[in-house]
């Protein structure tokens, strides 16, 4: 299932770090747990589904990035953006 436009609006207005903010990395980080979310239910039952695999895992090793880059920019936003989403340990 995509993502709405309706819940994206809400991840957004969720993790906006200013005003007119819709791309920091904490926005793009929280649409891209949102989406493997959704992807990985969708690969639960659609288990020879490779291209949504390769898709799955692209988009995996992208949140890494970011949040790699968020780590090393502003750790604090890191520590709250991932409590939030419960992504790590």
């Amino acid at each position: 299932m995509a993502l709405t436009k309706e819940k994206k609006a809400s991840l957004i207005k969720e993790f906006k770090v200013s005003e007119n903010d819709n791309g920091s990395s904490e926005v793009q980080i929280a649409i891209l747990t949102e989406r493997i979310a959704n992807l990985t239910k969708h690969l639960v039952e659609n288990k020879k589904d490779n291209s949504s695999k390769m898709g799955l895992t692209k988009m995996v090793n992208n949140r890494k990035t970011l949040l790699a880059y968020l780590k090393r920019t502003n750790p604090k936003a890191y520590e709250e953006t991932i409590k939030k989403l419960n992504i790590r340990k």
